[in-house]
């Protein structure tokens, strides 16, 4: 199923850089998830799409945020990424491209495609944006939807705890 702005897509669990599982859904809940998926660990402009992620990290984590970034590298590669560039997010183990092919992300040429996907905490996508060339436009452009999705639910609360006051 090709994950489509307003739609919630299907829970799914690959491994983290230590091989614990991890299930999107149990990242919903508490804030947005923002999900973008690279090809390749290491390779130039995917090292900096991460590390424009891990030097932005604070924002998103401001706004309650948690990110993950998806390849199909092996759980050892995204070790010795993570250590080499200190990164401070999740990274999981897509090995066979099978999440990668349920959320049709295209491929350009003979590459993995790049995909970033921003979902609210009920795991509505709220945000698509696609260039592998693109690396620092991912972040930009998640790190507003945050915000927008951060702010939006903070009036909503605002609204709903000041209509309960009595008067």
């Amino acid at each position: 199923m090709e994950v489509k702005i307003g739609e919630k897509p299907s829970d799914f669990s690959l491994p983290d850089a230590e091989g614990n599982p991890i299930s999107f859904y149990s990242k919903l809940g508490k804030g947005p998830v923002v999900v973008f998926f690279y090809p390749k660990d290491d390779s130039h402009v995917c090292t900096k799409e991460a590390c424009s992620f891990r030097d932005n990290y604070v924002k998103f984590c401001d706004y309650g945020a948690v990110v993950i970034g998806i390849s199909s590298d092996s759980v050892e590669s995204h070790r010795k990424f993570i250590e080499k560039y200190k990164l401070n997010f999740i990274l999981l183990s897509d090995l066979e491209g099978k999440i990668r092919k349920q959320w049709k992300v295209p491929r350009a040429l003979f590459l993995p495609g790049r995909v970033t996907y921003v979902f609210d905490k009920d795991g509505i996508c709220r945000y698509k944006h696609e260039g592998v060339m693109q690396d620092i436009a991912h972040v930009e452009g998640a790190l507003d939807i945050v915000k927008n999705i951060s702010s939006s639910s903070s009036k909503i609360e605002e609204a709903t705890s000041s209509s309960s006051t009595p008067s």
